[in-house]
């Protein structure tokens, strides 16, 4: 009966061996003084003896105390080989780049502490219960890292290094919110394309590629085991993890040329011992998180985004950071606004036209390179001030005339054979490429709060001669993705069709990523010809005709959530003028004009199998409610502290009332 507790348990004698009682501790004594002793908060001095009971000189305690966050992941032993997995390879080599900003931080005579809240991974949960999770982790790790950093309060400076989905945002959102503190993000960089092989947004579409009968399963096999060609750093496409990092870079939160760096080389692991000198000259300078982020950061970070044809999820996480800024919150008006003026100059994964890899974006120039060609088209708000210490305007001539873009640029032309005009384009050449700016904000009887398409990614063939993209047909309805990506892999969905997923909103899933379902429109061969409505997102990487963020969502009386199979619906949507539209028009062979359609659907009530998810976690029902309460998904799906804290108390005066009567 025994048997299993002593195979555990193990060789008592050799693991007690000979424990110790007591040790003589650090040798030395605390650079205390009078005043110090008088004055200090017994925590400040019982911070010193911690500092020293973990191994640091007691002759070195006087630098400063800078912070260092990071989303690292896994366990390696001393070659990097793993002992236990991360949750992706964007975290997996984050540690390499705290102990790079670490040690420059104590050459210099300060003092580096170190912090962990690793982060999960869209595409490891992608069409699993794991999804439900995504979007409200990212407020919930702000939320930790903030209180990581509140809890060290002899802190002068912090670090942010992350790369993925959500430990960005999360980390840009916390470094954002300390106003008074100099901060500094470190972006993690991406990963290597294979050589021969799949980039690891197509490769998530082995299964349905397999299941319609356009790949083998030993294609499947191979192409999958070398999608993530080296161990570390995000993955090769302007998804929501490239896309955070050309933002923080724009917000001018990270260092000219740190987004989109090769995870693993020496250019990459050099950016964190320039980080690490860039926040300790910020300490010495006084320059804080209040004076790099302004209203022009917010901006010039939307129209890089703009630029660069960036992921629809950065709508919902610019508004946050904007939100923990202080600043004002961009609303539909300021997106559709900068999305009109600034022409997409980015050719990469997944929009093409042609299909490079993040990492000749960086080589190409990465995001000052963009900036030069928006500084002449008079996009940008040269004046602000960035984290290396100097006005945009400045480090755009030093970028412009630096033997950095030099090298960086010929090493493209010599190794991939690739002109970097072809990679980052000026407006005229990405115009005869048929390049189209990025973002449009659909609107119609479906979706009378608004809606949104990456326009630009819709596939050209698709669209008439004045750019024009229409589909009206019959719609299938669908309550769930897993539904939904079975029917496209048995053949229920086909060309010509409509799809609407609906139920899939904050309040139903916690508003989850799709990209099961975006992809495998994207890379099977009929997919161009059919249409996605949903209240859900997408990944950064979806292209096509998909329309996601429908507001209201279904599980809030949004008329999405009251359409049934056979409804007609009619979608329009100008690629060069960015309107959009989405609308009811019929009942299977009755059509009818879009007012009287929207009568219909008042009329309606909800799709009879209409649920959130039977599993939806409490605490994500707590988000949903929360980020509601808060202006919802239109203002970033944030916490706004004082709108919750004024519902809470109206609603207990409220009960109250009713008590007393």
């Amino acid at each position: 009966m025994m048997d299993k507790l002593i195979a555990i348990m193990g060789d008592t004698k050799k693991i007690v061996g000979n424990i110790a009682t007591t040790a003589a501790g650090p040798s030395g004594e605390l650079p205390l003084t009078s005043e110090m002793l008088l004055n200090s908060a017994s925590g400040d001095l019982f911070g010193l003896s911690q500092n020293v009971g973990m191994g640091w000189e007691s002759s070195k305690l006087t630098g400063r105390q800078i912070l260092i966050l990071g989303t690292s992941g896994g366990i390696k032993d001393e070659n990097e080989k793993p002992i236990a997995l991360g949750y992706h390879t964007g975290h997996w080599e984050i540690s390499n780049l705290m102990k790079a900003a670490a040690e420059e931080i104590n050459h210099f005579g300060n003092i580096s502490f170190a912090g962990f809240v690793s982060d999960p991974c869209d595409g490891r949960t992608q069409g699993t219960k794991g999804m439900f999770d995504s979007l409200p982790y990212r407020n919930d790790a702000a939320m930790v890292y903030r209180r990581l950093i509140r809890s060290l309060p002899m802190r002068e400076a912090v670090i942010g290094v992350a790369t993925c989905d959500k430990g960005l945002p999360a980390m840009m959102m916390a470094v954002a919110s300390m106003h008074d503190l100099p901060g500094v993000v470190i972006p993690g960089g991406v990963t290597l394309p294979p050589t021969v092989g799949e980039d690891a947004g197509k490769i998530q579409t082995i299964g349905a590629r397999y299941s319609t009968g356009e790949l083998s399963l030993k294609e499947a096999a191979e192409l999958g085991c070398r999608a993530c060609a080296t161990p570390g750093g995000g993955c090769q496409f302007l998804g929501t993890a490239a896309s955070a990092q050309v933002v923080s870079e724009a917000l001018g939160m990270s260092l000219p040329h740190a987004a989109l760096s090769p995870s693993g080389q020496p250019i990459w692991e050099e950016m964190a011992r320039q980080s690490a000198r860039a926040v300790m000259s910020a300490a010495a300078d006084g320059i804080t998180m209040k004076d790099i982020l302004t209203d022009g950061a917010i901006r010039n970070a939307m129209v890089v985004h703009a630029a660069f044809g960036g992921s629809t999820n950065l709508l919902l996480h610019i508004p946050a950071i904007a939100h923990a800024a202080g600043l004002r919150i961009p609303d539909v008006s300021d997106w559709i606004e900068i999305n009109r003026k600034v022409p997409r100059l980015v050719s990469a994964l997944p929009n093409g036209p042609l299909d490079h890899p993040t990492v000749r974006v960086f080589l190409a120039g990465g995001v000052p390179e963009v900036m030069l060609h928006l500084r002449d088209l008079g996009l940008l708000d040269e004046e602000v001030l960035t984290i290396s210490g100097e006005r945009l305007k400045d480090v755009l001539d030093w970028w412009e005339n630096s033997e950095r873009r030099q090298l960086v640029r010929q090493q493209l032309v010599e190794k991939d054979g690739v002109d970097p005009q072809d990679v980052i384009m000026g407006p005229e050449r990405a115009k005869s490429y048929g390049m189209t700016s990025t973002i449009t904000f659909p609107t119609g009887n479906i979706a009378p709060e608004g809606a949104v398409v990456k326009s630009t990614s819709i596939e050209a063939s698709m669209l008439d001669e004045h750019g024009i993209y229409r589909h009206k047909g019959k719609v299938k309805i669908f309550t769930s993705e897993k539904q939904a990506i079975k029917a496209i892999k048995v053949g229920d969905i086909v060309a010509g069709d409509i799809m609407a997923l609906i139920g899939c909103g904050p309040s139903g899933t916690g508003m989850e990523e799709t990209y099961q379902l975006t992809s495998a429109l994207k890379h099977l061969s009929f997919g161009k010809y059919v249409t996605l409505i949903t209240d859900a997102r997408f990944s950064g990487v979806s292209t096509g005709a998909c329309i996601g963020h429908v507001g209201p969502e279904a599980l809030a009386d949004g008329p999405v959530g009251k359409l049934r199979d056979g409804d007609v619906v009619e979608v329009i949507i100008d690629c060069h003028k960015l309107e959009a539209s989405v609308n009811f028009v019929g009942e299977k062979d009755h059509e009818c004009g879009r007012e009287t359609g929207a009568e219909l659907l008042k009329q309606r009530s909800p799709h009879p199998d209409l649920a959130p998810h039977a599993d939806l976690p409490d605490d994500t029902k707590l988000w949903a409610a929360l980020q509601a309460a808060s202006g919802g998904t239109w203002k970033g799906s944030i916490y706004d502290s004082e709108r919750i804290v004024e519902l809470l108390k109206k609603g207990i005066d409220q009960e109250q009332k009713e008590l007393i009567k």
